[in-house]
């Protein structure tokens, strides 16, 4: 039996879900299955294209809802789950008991384990450690922003390995490692560490990057890395740059799509008093309530930039 996982790419939670659902499955369900796995992004163009759902069992964690008939299992958690009201209604119709959707969790990662244990009677007290990261990195829960930007941890650390590889063939190495072994062993290895090194080497150059192109108005921090060729950046360094902020917007590109990032600060200082998920969601993007993305297609710099410009007025208003 061949079990085709569906997981959002690049992210800690993402691979963290992945990891964990497998064991989940593996101890249920299917124990004498083979697990494969399919990186997701957050694209303009239609998500779920071509013959994704190609398992005897198929599922999606931590990733928007399809409908199609071939999907057994879908966890999600984002405000913004649903492409269309009818995929919404689609989802309320179902009587599987498969498929699970609860955004007032922090992290996909803890849905599934609450789940698998309470609904299904799973625990795995092994992962313990990795379902206690999933919430902390998915939910913003450091200590301080200068915390979430040092990668001290090896779970943080990891993190910018998932967040910053090319392809999806070290993030499926990393989630078929998580099933088992400690985060600190795995960050550990020299595969891994070969990769990291160069990603942290850049990730201090984009605090040089971000402290000489942001700007703070009203609360909002804005910048724009679309001519530094930056694709992507830790999202704690404006906070770290700006401790009185509230929001940051940024605008960036990348091989696939044209990302417009907004951010809320979980350090401020003021009550935080828009749903940024909301906001995205008007301009085609989602997201939870304090964090949010919208994508564009390849190359829609400008419109890209003027929905930015919009959201940073909106905030600071």
């Amino acid at each position: 039996m061949r079990v085709r996982i569906l997981y959002h790419d690049h992210c800690f939670d993402g691979a963290a879900s992945a990891a964990f659902f497998t064991r989940f499955l593996e101890s249920k369900f299917y124990p004498d299955a083979g697990f494969e796995y399919t990186g997701m992004a957050h694209k303009a163009s239609q998500l779920f294209e071509g013959d994704l759902f190609d398992g005897d069992v198929n599922a999606i964690v931590d990733f928007k809802y399809s409908t199609d008939p071939r999907l057994t299992w879908w966890f999600d958690h984002h405000q913004s789950a649903f492409l269309t009201p009818e995929d919404a209604e689609h989802f309320h119709r179902d009587t599987s008991g498969k498929k699970m959707y609860d955004p007032n969790f922090r992290s996909c990662t803890n849905y599934i384990a609450t789940v698998a244990r309470e609904r299904f009677g799973f625990d795995a007290p092994d992962l313990a450690e990795l379902v206690k990261w999933a919430d902390i990195v998915d939910g913003a829960q450091y200590n301080s922003a200068e915390e979430a930007v040092a990668l001290a941890a090896p779970a943080m650390q990891l993190t910018l390995v998932i967040e910053g590889s090319e392809g999806s063939g070290t993030v499926q190495e990393i989630i078929r490692k998580m099933r088992h072994q400690r985060l600190a062993e795995i960050v550990a290895d020299p595969a891994i560490q070969a990769i990291y090194k160069p990603l942290y080497a850049r990730h201090l150059r984009s605090i040089d990057v971000i402290r000489k192109q942001a700007r703070c108005d009203d609360g909002v921090v804005f910048f724009d890395l679309v001519e530094d060729g930056m694709e992507g950046y830790n999202k704690f360094i404006p906070y770290n740059l700006f401790p009185e902020s509230l929001y940051t917007v940024s605008v960036s590109s990348a091989s696939f799509r044209t990302k417009v990032s907004v951010g809320s600060n979980p350090w401020a200082k003021r009550p935080l008093i828009h749903n940024l998920a909301t906001i995205c969601e008007r301009y085609g993007g989602g997201g939870h309530a304090k964090v949010g993305a919208i994508s564009f297609p390849i190359g829609a710099i400008e419109p890209a930039r003027k929905a930015a410009q919009e959201i940073a007025a909106e905030l600071r208003g």
